[in-house]
């Protein structure tokens, strides 16, 4: 398995020069399934990354009650309801995430299970959407889906994908091997978090691995990974990007711990939050 560098030329081959007469519609229309009852802040973060990172068009589905949260915290979003969302023609959307702050009840799943099966797009799963699927034995019909899958999890949530796909242990494995070992049992990328980002592809014939070198402690805080998860579903649904999903996924892993980067020297790494570094991600794609 050869190991590859995430660099910034490789960076500025992925993310390129928008067309003058581009619209938003080019940009992407992506839907952000995220939030429940004492997780709004999920919701607005991963909106947040996939706005500053260029999403043309961003829909978010929460429960009725984080409207106002949403609409205020978000005004470039728009809201629908989960039995919206549910109903909807999903295939609408060039790049759905579903995940963060939803939980792992029985409606969550209920409404993951036709995402997998209706939905034939760009699907980034993070957070509750590793969850639900841990929780509920999900993984075959993840397998199924005839789109590009992207999983994100962090050790915590990669040691349950072990668990679930009976594939060893997070620490009997260490961090490559797990993320090998999860890219073949999903069949899907797999993007896993921690100080060195680690993103892999492939399946028994051979894996690709790249190891991300942008980031700092301060992104160690609660509401990080909502941030990436939307910069991943951005990128994964802008129409006049050529890069493969492969590229997309370690750009946006880049992206989002060089924002992490600016952010940490602006305010330094003990009082920075997600927010801050969402409000640096348009900052990182300029100095790109």
């Amino acid at each position: 398995m050869n190991k590859k560098q995430i660099t910034t030329e490789y960076v500025r081959s992925v993310i390129t020069d928008r067309p003058a007469d581009m619209h938003k519609g080019q940009a992407g229309r992506v839907l952000m399934i995220a939030g429940s009852k004492g997780m709004a802040g999920a919701a607005v973060l991963s909106a947040r990354g996939a706005l500053y990172s260029g999403a043309g068009l961003v829909k978010v589905s929460v429960p009725d009650e984080l409207f106002n949260i949403l609409q205020i915290s978000v005004p470039e979003a728009m809201c629908i309801n989960r039995e919206e969302a549910a109903k909807t023609d999903l295939n609408i959307y060039d790049a759905i995430c579903m995940g963060p702050g939803i939980g792992t009840e029985e409606d969550a799943m209920a409404l993951l299970f036709r995402v997998l099966n209706d939905y034939r797009g760009p699907l980034v799963l993070d957070a509750d959407g590793i969850n639900c699927l841990c929780k509920y034995n999900g993984f075959e019909e993840a397998r199924k889906r005839d789109g590009v899958t992207v999983f994100t999890p962090h050790p915590g949530e990669a040691g349950r994908m072990l668990h679930a796909l009976d594939l060893g242990t997070y620490k009997e494995l260490g961090r490559e091997k797990t993320a090998e070992e999860l890219a073949k049992g999903t069949g899907s990328i797999v993007l896993l978090k921690g100080a060195t980002t680690l993103i892999a592809e492939g399946d028994a014939d051979g894996i690709e691995l790249y190891e991300n070198p942008t980031g700092n402690p301060g992104m160690a805080t609660g509401g990080s990974g909502d941030v990436l998860s939307g910069i991943i579903t951005s990128l994964l649904g802008q129409k006049h990007l050529e890069a493969a999903p492969i590229e997309r996924v370690c750009a946006a892993a880049f992206l989002h711990g060089l924002a992490g980067d600016i952010a940490a020297e602006n305010i330094g790494e003990y009082g920075m939050t997600s927010a801050d570094i969402a409000d640096a991600v348009a900052a990182a794609i300029n100095a790109l």
